[in-house]
């Protein structure tokens, strides 16, 4: 029987970004020179299949700091930790590597630095999500209000609003967070924002390619993670720019081929901590189902690339 044809709209920059590499590479660089196992403190990166990998190889994932012992190396994330939990970590003596993005690092810095000029912080964020949870822990607890839409710009209690600054969550999305900035401003004129946005050029690039690719094709898949909030944002851009099924899957054994019966063309991407062995998994299931026509469409090139941290480049 004759497959029917469909057009595969692959979107470019997709996948793994600069930060999440290095986060996977310090796992597996500290497994090597210290040997398994090595304890994380939380999902290194928002994936299933890279923490299975990981732990594979002798990666202990745990959610605090408590549930290591003082004698084995542990990693922190790379959304970021409140600053107690290193603090915790040196008190006890414990070699710790600090896997967190640079990027979300440079957010850290930005909030101390505008905390120590007498600014009251707010941050545009998730509720909940580690790198939210970690950049609020930057500064003391209260010291920074969070905002998660427009309407709460609205109520935010202030101290003072001639003394406000604004950070932001590194992985939302770029639209909705214009309009809350554009609220913060309106509010609060006085309000000091970023030198340059925090939300990451991944993120950015990643939005922008599905921003290309939504408007011609009848489904969109978005391969990442439930908790990813790049990847969730992703799917929130595509059913914007007026494709009429986006979704979400892990693997390609979470495709509806229901929902997508009738359509002549799909678009595939994926968040920034799915590995592209998983798109290239949907690909090949697509190609079971159609007669496959891969079409790149490349909206940006990412050259980025962040430098482990000296302990692991020094021998053991």
């Amino acid at each position: 029987m004759k497959k029917p044809p469909l057009t595969l709209y692959l979107a470019a920059p997709r996948g793994f970004c600069a930060g999440v590499d290095r986060a996977i590479k310090i796992v597996e660089m500290a497994l090597q020179k210290w040997g398994p196992p090595v304890y994380v403190r939380h999902e290194i990166v928002h994936n299933k299949f890279v923490v299975d990998g990981l732990r594979a190889k002798g990666a202990v994932f745990v959610e605090e700091l408590q549930e290591c012992p003082d004698d084995r190396p542990v990693i922190f994330s790379a959304h970021g930790v409140p600053k107690s939990v290193p603090a915790e970590a040196a008190q006890r003596e414990m070699i710790y590597v600090d896997a967190t993005c640079p990027l979300v690092s440079k957010v850290h810095v930005e909030a101390q630095r505008h905390a120590d000029a007498g600014l009251q912080m707010i941050m545009i964020g998730h509720k909940g999500h580690p790198e939210t949870v970690g950049t609020m822990g930057q500064l003391p607890e209260g010291d920074v209000l969070l905002v998660e839409t427009v309407d709460d710009v609205a109520t935010v209690p202030v101290r003072d609003p001639q003394k406000l600054a604004f950070v932001t969550q590194t992985t939302l999305s770029v639209d909705d967070t214009k309009d809350i900035i554009a609220a913060l401003q309106a509010r609060f004129p006085a309000i000091v924002g970023p030198h340059k946005e925090d939300i990451c050029y991944a993120t950015t690039n990643r939005q922008e390619a599905v921003k290309s690719v939504a408007p011609k094709a009848d489904a969109l898949l978005v391969v990442g993670a439930p908790n990813s909030s790049n990847s969730r944002r992703l799917v929130e851009v595509a059913s914007r720019e007026g494709c009429q099924y986006a979704q979400l899957v892990q693997r390609a054994t979470e495709i509806d081929w229901r929902a997508l019966e009738g359509i002549s063309t799909v678009a595939v991407t994926a968040g920034a901590s799915a590995p592209e062995v998983l798109v290239n998994e949907v690909i090949e299931a697509f190609s079971v189902h159609y007669d496959v026509t891969v079409e790149p469409v490349e909206t940006a090139i990412e050259n980025v690339e962040f430098k482990v941290p000296r302990v692991l480049r020094q021998p053991a």
